[in-house]
């Protein structure tokens, strides 16, 4: 081994992203930020309309679990009057 002191070596990566830098820009559409905008608007959209669809399902799940607990729900009986209250007293 020898007694110099070396530094890291150059990253092959960063040196290639340094390259593309220094050079050329390649161009851009001019309409490209109005078409990303719209793109984004479209996906917001799409997600908002999503998550509304799926708030109504569960909602209307619950409600219709919610009638169908009613429903099975057994009554109980109802308790016997007390004789005594009507006039019907035993003698």
């Amino acid at each position: 081994m020898s007694g110099a002191v070396r530094g890291p070596l150059p990253d092959r990566k960063e040196a290639e992203v340094r390259r593309m830098l220094t050079g050329a820009h390649p161009p851009v559409p001019a309409d490209l930020a109005a078409r990303a905008a719209n793109r984004g608007h479209r996906l917001l959209r799409r997600r908002r309309l999503l998550r509304l669809a799926l708030c109504a399902v569960l909602l209307a799940a619950a409600v219709a679990a919610g009638m169908w607990v009613a429903a099975r729900w057994p009554t109980p009986p109802s308790p016997p009057a007390p004789l005594g209250s009507w006039g019907l007293a035993p003698r």
